[in-house]
Parts: C-alpha cells; sequence; structure tokens
C-alpha cells in the first residue's frame, strides 16, 4: 500500500503553503516528518481499506480548514547538456577557431550513420505491429542484466532520501546530478542563485551556493568533467562558475541585452556553449575567450527556450515559445550553425524541454528526441536523417499546459528490461512511461509535491532520482529495497 501514504503526502504537501505562512522553515520539517511517519506505517500493514479511508478523511479536513487549492504561478525556464575536463582547457585555449575543433574533438560518426540505422529500423519494422519497438540480437543479454526483473521493479522509487529547502518560495526550474556521479547534485533558482549539494557523506547538505546573478536563473549545465558550471539568467549574462569554491570565473554578457534563457555544452568541445535568447536568437559562444564564435548564431521564430545536441554533437535541435523544433547541422572546425530542418509541433506552444538519445534501449536504438511543449502530452519523436528530421513515435498523456516541465531519459535504459522516460507534470506528481507499451504505459507515479513538478534527475547508476517543483522544493527519492 505504499501508493496510498504516497497520496496523503501528496495531500499534505498541496497544502503545506497554508501552513505557518510566515515560517517556511516549519513547512519544510513538517513535511519531512510527514514522510517519515507514513513510511513507518506503511510497513505496519493496516488493512488497505481503512488507509483508503484515511485518505478521504485526510483531504476533506485540509479542505475545511484551508478551503480550496490556489492555482501555481508560471514563469520561464529551459534545457541542458555537457562534455570534457574544461578549467584546463580554458587557460591554454588557442583562439583559432579551426584549433579549437581540432582539439575539442575527440570522436567522429559517420555521415550516413543516420540514414543506415533508419534504413535497418524500417526493414525489421515492416514485420512488426505498429508502435512496437526494434529488436536487437543482444535484447535477451539486456534482459539478463536487469536479472529478468519487469520494468515496474526496476524503477519502484518510492521513499523520500532528502528534502532540499533553501530556495523555498521561489521556484528552481532546472536540476541535474553531476555527469558519471551518485551524490552530486546541482539546481539553479529563480531567486537568482545556484545551489550544489552533495548527498553523501550523510547527512546531504548544500556544498556551495553560486551568487552573482542579478536575475532570475534560467538554466545551467555541467562540463563533462563537472569542474565547471555554466549558467543563464533574466539579467542577460551567462556565468561560468568554478564548481568546487563557487567562484564566478567569466561573466559574458549578451551583446543585445536580452534575457539568456537556456543553454547546452557542445559535447565534443566544452569550450564552446550555446546560448538561446528572449529576441528569438541562438549564439555559439567561445567561454575560454567570452567571444562569439563566427558563423555559430541563427534566429528562431520565437524565444529560444530549450536546447539539445545529439551524442556525436553534429546535430543541435531548438525548441521555441512558438511551438517550432528547428535542427542545425554544427560544423566541429569552425563552430558555424546551419539551420536544416525546421517542425512545428503544435502552433504556438513552447517547446519547454528537448532531451536527445542514440539509444533508446537494446531494444530500440533508433536516435530519438522526448519533447514537452505544453500540449498535454509528452512526445517521443525518433531521429530519421543526417538532418534530423523527426518523425512522431509515441505520446505519452501529462498535465502541462503552461509550466516549463521538462523530461529525461532513464540513464541506463540501455541495460534493462523494457525502455523508461520519466517527466515532471503540473499536477504536482512525477511520471515514469513505458515506451514499449501501447496501453497501461505509467510505470509508476511518485507524489508529494506541493507545486508543479519542473524537473526531474537520476544519478548516475539510477539509486537516485531527483526532482524540484515550482514552490522551491527539491526531492531526493531512493530506489526502494528489495
Amino acid at each position: 500500500m505504499a501508493a496510498v501514504w504516497q497520496q496523503v503526502l501528496a495531500v499534505d504537501a498541496r497544502y503545506n503553503a497554508y501552513r505557518t505562512p510566515t515560517f517556511p522553515q516549519f513547512r519544510t520539517q513538517y513535511i519531512r516528518r510527514r514522510s517519515q511517519l507514513l513510511r513507518e506505517n506503511a510497513k505496519c500493514g493496516f488493512e488497505p481499506g481503512l488507509r483508503r479511508q484515511y485518505l478521504r478523511l485526510r483531504s476533506q479536513l485540509l479542505a475545511l480548514r484551508y478551503g480550496p487549492l490556489s492555482e501555481q504561478s508560471s514563469f520561464r525556464a529551459s534545457s541542458v547538456r555537457s562534455s570534457r575536463t574544461t578549467l584546463d582547457r580554458m587557460e591554454d585555449f588557442e583562439e583559432d577557431p579551426r584549433a579549437q575543433g581540432a582539439r575539442g574533438h575527440r570522436r567522429s560518426v559517420s555521415r550516413g550513420s543516420y540514414q543506415i540505422q533508419a534504413q535497418m529500423n524500417r526493414a525489421v519494422h515492416d514485420e512488426r505491429p505498429p508502435g512496437s519497438l526494434v529488436p536487437t540480437s543482444v535484447a535477451e543479454a539486456s534482459r539478463a542484466m536487469a536479472g529478468d526483473t519487469t520494468l515496474s521493479e526496476n524503477y519502484a522509487f518510492a521513499g523520500m532520501h532528502h528534502i532540499f529547502d533553501q530556495h523555498v518560495d521561489s521556484a528552481v526550474p532546472r536540476l541535474q546530478f553531476a555527469n558519471d556521479d551518485k551524490h552530486l547534485l546541482a539546481c539553479c533558482s529563480l531567486d537568482g542563485s545556484l545551489s550544489i549539494m552533495t548527498l553523501s557523506p550523510s547527512p546531504p547538505s548544500v556544498k556551495v551556493t553560486l551568487k552573482g546573478h542579478g536575475g532570475p536563473v534560467t538554466d545551467f549545465a555541467w562540463s563533462l568533467s563537472n569542474d565547471i558550471i555554466v549558467s543563464t539568467s533574466l539579467d542577460g549574462t551567462l556565468r561560468i562558475w568554478n564548481t568546487e569554491d563557487g567562484r564566478c570565473i567569466r561573466e559574458v554578457r549578451d551583446p543585445e541585452s536580452s534575457e539568456l534563457l537556456c543553454c547546452t555544452f557542445q559535447p565534443m568541445n566544452n569550450n564552446l556553449t550555446v546560448v538561446g535568447n528572449s529576441k528569438h536568437h541562438l549564439q555559439v559562444v567561445n567561454i575560454s575567450t567570452g567571444k562569439k564564435v563566427k558563423g555559430g548564431s541563427s534566429k528562431l521564430t520565437g524565444r529560444v527556450l530549450s536546447l539539445s545536441f545529439d551524442a556525436p554533437g553534429r546535430i543541435l535541435w531548438a525548441g521555441d515559445d512558438r511551438g517550432s523544433i528547428f535542427s542545425f547541422l554544427f560544423d566541429m572546425a569552425t563552430g558555424k550553425l546551419t539551420k536544416a530542418k525546421r517542425l512545428v509541433v503544435s502552433e504556438g506552444s513552447s517547446i519547454c524541454s528537448i532531451s536527445a538519445r542514440s539509444w533508446i534501449s537494446r531494444e530500440a536504438r533508433d536516435p530519438s528526441l522526448l519533447i514537452n511543449a505544453c500540449v498535454n502530452k509528452l512526445l517521443l519523436y525518433r531521429v530519421v536523417d543526417n538532418d534530423g528530421t523527426l518523425q512522431l513515435k509515441r505520446s505519452f498523456p501529462i498535465q502541462h499546459g503552461s509550466q516549463h516541465v521538462h523530461s529525461i531519459f532513464c540513464p541506463l535504459m540501455s541495460f534493462r528490461q523494457g525502455a523508461c522516460v520519466v517527466t515532471g507534470s503540473e499536477d504536482a506528481c512525477v511520471y515514469f512511461f513505458d515506451v514499449e507499451r501501447n496501453t497501461k504505459a505509467i510505470v509508476n507515479k511518485l507524489q508529494g509535491h506541493g507545486g508543479p513538478v519542473l524537473d526531474v534527475s537520476f544519478n548516475c547508476d539510477e539509486s537516485l532520482l531527483a526532482s524540484a517543483d515550482s514552490t522551491g522544493m527539491v526531492i531526493i527519492w531512493r530506489r526502494e529495497q528489495k
């Protein structure tokens, strides 16, 4: 009956903002204690009907005490990614753009890879039912590595490991675990700061706070080596931070003095960061020099809200607030952007989040994009060619009409049975979806937030999941111990 105590906690969390409005610390302590007590009671084996009756009575009493719930306020935000040792390279970086390509480019990808993979997928799909995914020769090995467990068992997150409240009463639009790390997590807030948190050793704590922006922080990204973070803000600046001591290494002002809404590292070269602004412009910035890269700019149809590279760093997708997703070809040698394709997902709907993945699972390795677009659906697209052309594969119902909600692919999905994606939602829940199921795709649903869940992030081994909401609460969820 773990689901019932989660529902009780969710009811408490939704009304938590009404408790002691001038004493936010008490509200956080209260919800933590409620979570602890409900977890303990869930182990006692009470009659399920009795628990459901308690849930109904609790909901009625809270409604009588505090009245109907009010709608949460809306705001702006965006998307992320990263790549290699950055501080050292910033110090001895050559300004020649061709040198930057040679030094940053460590891997390559065949130009025909997307077409070849698409042809292979179509050949196999012709023999399979509509909506099913592509099997591979190692599918059985994947199931064996997962211990032949179900996807629901793999993603049975329920227990709260910790709650962070340092940004209470200001929305936390983005959060992300550090690359290949179990215990290092960062988030940004509309209060103008960022936090780097460590979950081990116990108890979890805020390691360092990054202060300096003069306005709400809209997005950030870790470098692959986790030594720096770049962040964007409505104050019109891109800042580069040292993650060890919280020092701001460099501030880069937007030449148009416009609000900066999103940023992402170039995966093959962390000296380059792509930034999107409120005046519809996309720009590649050399963070070593603080200068724009020649030829590395383009204009979209609306405010640039989300960005994502494919794994090789050859294709960049950008989403705007007019419902369009653009694909750009990225020149590894010069940093130049070439506009390739445009897809209108839904006219006038904001593209809040884009996540790219080359492999969905060992059962489906065709390149895919996960999209949140304010259409009350989570959208999964297939990448069908080298220009980044997209084809709708699946959609999943969620509550998403106005807030900047984000979603992610599960990091270890290629080693597990099935394929799973996770998303926030405006109904204050976190949803896990199995992309292989044609019906009843919800694998898990986490309840406990007091407002719309804006972002989610896994640590590297999927033992912990972090989620952030519009009230400033960050919850760390622990995988259930079997």
